[in-house]
């Protein structure tokens, strides 16, 4: 599964709408510079996160944009969705009883991608804006194992409330 620009650059956008603004509205053409993204893609991902109720816009000078709620009140979730952007791994319809193969039947694997696409869902649920700004989303990655392997992962890893890592305990 891999999320597309509009996803990645709508989340992208409202962090650094969120780092920015200090109590004043920030011009999308600031948020363009900063994060090396097209002004014209900006304009079309903040119209729909106006509509989505996620931003919310200020005109005349001094104008631009500043989040509708607050950034531990914003969730990643919601911002993926506002710009129309599906969270799922399968190729089916969700809800749909049919299945995406030629006789309209589910493939094999189907419940698996299902289930993988409900947990990411879950995971961008349960992270806000605010999250991402003050740096509390650390995962495996940021322990610098290159990824699964001694150190990282289920076992290895670090706990998330800042506790020891177990492959680091004194012997």
């Amino acid at each position: 599964m891999k999320l597309s620009t509009k996803g990645r650059y709508a989340v992208m956008a409202l962090c650094d709408l969120a780092g920015h603004a200090e109590g004043r509205p920030v011009a999308l053409a600031d948020i363009a510079e900063r994060q090396e993204i097209s002004l014209s893609y900006l304009e079309q991902l903040f119209a729909k996160l106006r509509r989505g109720g996620l931003v919310r816009s200020v005109r005349g000078p001094g104008g631009g944009y500043l989040l509708a709620h607050a950034p531990d009140e914003t969730r990643i979730s919601d911002i993926i969705l506002a710009v129309d952007e599906p969270i799922r791994a399968t190729r089916c319809s969700p809800g749909q009883p049919v299945g995406c193969r030629g006789n309209q039947s589910r493939c094999q694997t189907h419940d698996l991608w299902e289930e993988l696409g409900n947990q990411i869902y879950l995971y961008l649920s349960s992270v806000t804006v605010g999250d991402v700004i003050a740096r509390r989303v650390l995962g495996t990655s940021g322990l610098g194992t290159g990824g699964l392997g001694k150190g990282g992962g289920k076992n290895g890893a670090a706990a998330a409330d800042g506790g020891p890592n177990p492959s680091r305990a004194a012997g």
